[in-house]
């Protein structure tokens, strides 16, 4: 479920003696007494900051919204990778260990929040720029990448940075500045690019006076590389003819090659065939928080005639097999060894936070190798649990059942 930010929500989930960190900090609510004040009802506070100005209370909103964003335990993790790198330059060879105990003993992921950005500022912005990318999907790789440094000098972020901007400027007439940002997180090079895009003009009110006002704003391109793998992650939201170029641009700017090397396609696949079964049994951990693996909508695609698929989808919420149900009564006029399974829908119950309800994840995966799972801390153990179940992408010549052709699929799209 999304979160969803309000600021009276964010006073009620906030330590009352964080706010007053906070404001004390900002100079205002010095009359309020954030000790005698109730935790969990702000009704004096929020008038107060009903009468605040705009600019006083555009300029805090902003701050609480990226603070809220890291309140969650994906946003705890983008804090402590962040903070790793930093801590790793400290004399003190357990500073990072301390770092994360300390955090550890907080009371929430809210005070997490607000006391690194209140006590360790410097690792903000990497924080808030890591837990972004955590959730972005569409996220394309490039594999058989030589083993090489990434080198992060100024002189090769500006190399790519020109490279960026003179691409979109020639072939889209946008992106006409661009700037590139490099991170490092654990053993991964994050490069973030900012090309400029094309004037817009919206709505807005700015100090009370609403008017149409032009402005300029950045779009995004996103590598991640990790030399270990040799390969790399690209995230760009736009025309798919753009990606093998921005590849080679780094290729060039970051990895110094003369051209892009030869990308093996993906020949691996999801082993989808055993969900025809009702019997089928998802595999995880009794420690991984995963309560349930419900299917809940199967595609069938023909072997005999391209193009033909039957869809299967229940409701599954008093009947978990309500989907196999559905199947066993169309398995009576249909005949089933003709089809193939090439898309099943999978809800996962599992708990990510001890002290919160379990979290419905809806799992799409499609033959041959796509899902939409990301590759977040959730994610890569909701692979794990593909994986031990034995239907995670595997090489052809190990798949148990052969496959109906299907329409083309884009592999490495997650």
């Amino acid at each position: 479920m999304a979160r969803h930010y309000t600021t009276k929500g964010f006073f009620r989930h906030m330590p009352n003696a964080l706010l007053a960190r906070y404001f004390q900090g900002k100079a205002v609510f010095g009359a309020l007494d954030f000790a005698a004040m109730s935790e969990t009802r702000h009704d004096e506070l929020f008038a107060d900051w009903l009468a605040l100005t705009d600019t006083q209370r555009n300029t805090v909103d902003a701050e609480f919204r990226a603070i809220f964003d890291l309140s969650c335990e994906k946003g705890c993790r983008a804090i402590l990778d962040e903070a790793q790198w930093h801590l790793a330059q400290d004399a003190d060879p357990n500073a990072a260990n301390a770092f994360a105990e300390m955090l550890a003993a907080l009371s929430s992921h809210y005070a997490r929040a607000m006391v690194t950005f209140l006590d360790y500022f410097p690792f903000w912005k990497g924080a808030t720029l890591f837990y972004h990318a955590d959730n972005l999907p569409h996220w394309r790789k490039r594999k058989n990448l030589p083993h090489r440094a990434a080198a992060v000098t100024t002189g090769a972020t500006q190399s790519l940075a020109d490279r960026i901007r003179t691409h979109f400027h020639h072939t889209e007439g946008r992106g006409n500045n661009c700037v590139v940002e490099p991170l490092r997180r654990g053993d991964l090079d994050y490069f973030f690019a900012y090309p400029e895009d094309y004037s817009q003009q919206g709505p807005e009110w700015v100090d009370g006076q609403f008017g149409i006002r032009q402005h300029n704003p950045a779009f995004e391109v996103i590598f991640v590389y990790s030399q270990s793998e040799g390969s790399l992650d690209l995230n760009y939201r736009g025309t798919y003819k753009a990606i093998e170029p921005l590849q080679a641009m780094f290729a060039a700017a970051i990895l110094g090659l003369p051209e892009l090397p030869e990308d093996p396609k993906d020949s691996r696949v999801y082993d989808l065939a055993p969900l025809m079964q009702r019997s089928f049994d998802f595999t995880y951990d009794i420690g991984s928080g995963i309560e349930s693996v419900t299917v809940k909508k199967l595609r069938l695609s023909s072997r005999a005639t391209r193009g033909e698929r039957i869809s299967l989808e229940a409701d599954t919420t008093r009947d978990p097999n309500a989907v196999y149900a559905l199947l066993d009564r169309i398995s009576a006029a249909m005949p089933m060894h003709q089809y193939s399974i090439t898309q099943v829908d999978l809800a996962v119950s599992v708990v990510v936070e001890a002290d919160r309800p379990p979290k419905l994840v809806n799992i799409r995966i499609t033959h041959p190798n796509t899902c939409s799972l990301k590759y977040d801390e959730l994610g890569l153990k909701l692979r794990d649990m593909l994986n031990a179940s034995g239907i995670e992408p595997r090489e052809p010549a190990e798949a148990t059942e052969p496959v109906a052709a299907v329409e083309a699929v884009p592999a490495n799209v997650v």
